[in-house]
């Protein structure tokens, strides 16, 4: 416990400007409320066709305000961050089209979306998804004015590490590349995932230079109270064109019904900006404690996190896997259960992953997780409460006898 007072100590500064974020994006997020004159109506499900649910229109105008967006989809049928994804995309573009990753590889379930073949991947259907090298974990702005074709109708940007070592994109750095991209002469869709860094930041990407923002609501924007679900927020004309492969082509979005009722969608987006600040504390005090252990840490605990992500790197598979069990032996569900690596869907290699939350696999509430393969990296993020975060580290720093 001194030491976690110690980390405590030297994280004031930063805690206070999480703070001031928090309150700055409640106020956002309040005032959208009232803007959109939200009632407990639009809490109310709906069956069938789901014509004229007004709680499912209601909440895409809400997150696109929110978001600084012309428009918004917000729904429980889309299954994941990878899904929201991957449904975005292919109402972007059509056979002979090129997406132009400009942030590396993507997340690993990405890439049998994009690169899969004969299971329905974008290369099946003739779309070419080029990837851009990262120069020292940034963005390589040569290399990205060198595949910048005519036949690129998406210039693609993951804001978070994935299971890379790098820093997460900061909104600047995304609006960076936005405006390169425009004087190349760039006109097609430029697309952020942008799990894991809303409410981090006061802007959003769309607010930056983005035309389409995608997550998914059992990370942040969901606020540890969303069931299910992702959103995709941005300019309408391409709102309209995913909202035609999210149904069909002859009815897009004026369809969609959800019997379970949207209140812990809404109330979910309410308690965002405080949830997000909470895991953000637990990143920065984890993070503080293993750099005083020794351990290398992504960010660096002297930088301002653009996400609620941290890579933590240990020097053996034994140490990644009892930093992972610490954090699900901390856990309120599931506390008793031991983590083991597994072949999960998806992913390239065996991951361990310590999730003992109320919403099965959130990330916005505590948890790790990481590929069993060297360099050992624990990939920690979320927390509801910062209380529960400094639980967690207190049982770390006990079985890592500091």
């Amino acid at each position: 416990m001194d030491l976690i007072s110690e980390c405590e100590e030297k994280l004031k500064g930063r805690f206070k400007e999480i703070e001031d974020v928090a309150y700055y994006n409640q106020r956002k997020v309040i005032e959208a409320f009232a803007d959109r004159r939200i009632a407990a109506r639009h809490f109310c499900g709906t069956t069938g066709y789901g014509y004229g649910d007004e709680g499912r229109d209601a909440l895409g105008t809400l997150y696109a305000e929110v978001f600084g967006a012309e428009a918004g989809i917000v729904s429980p049928h889309l299954v994941s961050g990878t899904h929201s994804l991957t449904v975005a995309l292919f109402g972007l573009v059509k056979p002979g089209d090129e997406v132009l990753c400009v942030s590396g590889m993507p997340y690993d379930t990405l890439r049998g979306v994009v690169f899969g073949e004969n299971n329905g991947s974008l290369k099946d259907f003739g779309v070419e998804f080029v990837c851009c090298d990262l120069k020292d974990g940034k963005i390589d702005f040569e290399e990205v004015a060198k595949k910048l074709g005519k036949a690129v109708k998406v210039v693609y940007i993951q804001r978070s590490r994935g299971y890379e070592l790098r820093d997460a994109f900061s909104c600047e750095e995304i609006g960076e590349v936005c405006k390169f991209v425009r004087s190349l002469g760039f006109e097609g869709c430029i697309f952020v995932d942008n799990c894991y860094g809303e409410f981090v930041e006061r802007q959003e990407p769309t607010q930056c230079g983005a035309d389409i923002i995608v997550g998914s609501l059992i990370k942040n924007a969901g606020g540890g109270l969303a069931p299910t679900g992702g959103y995709i927020c941005g300019k309408q004309r391409y709102i309209d064109m995913i909202g035609r492969r999210l149904t069909a082509p002859s009815i897009g979005l004026e369809v969609g019904s959800y019997a379970g009722g949207y209140q812990y969608f809404y109330e979910g987006l309410f308690m965002a900006p405080h949830v997000v600040a909470q895991a953000l504390k637990c990143s920065l005090l984890i993070g503080q404690a293993m750099s005083e252990l020794g351990y290398v840490n992504y960010p660096a605990v002297d930088k301002t996190p653009h996400d609620i992500t941290r890579a933590i790197r240990f020097d053996s598979a034994e140490k990644m896997v009892d930093f992972i069990r610490e954090i699900q032996y901390a856990s309120p569900v599931d506390g008793y259960v031991t983590c083991e690596a597994w072949d999960m869907p998806g992913y390239d290699d065996k991951i361990i992953m310590a999730s003992g939350s109320f919403v099965s696999g959130s990330s916005i509430e505590l948890s790790a997780d990481g590929p069993l393969k060297p360099p050992y990296v624990a990939y920690f993020q979320g927390g509801l409460t910062y209380e529960h975060g400094k639980y967690a580290l207190e049982r770390i720093l006990k079985k890592f006898g500091a």
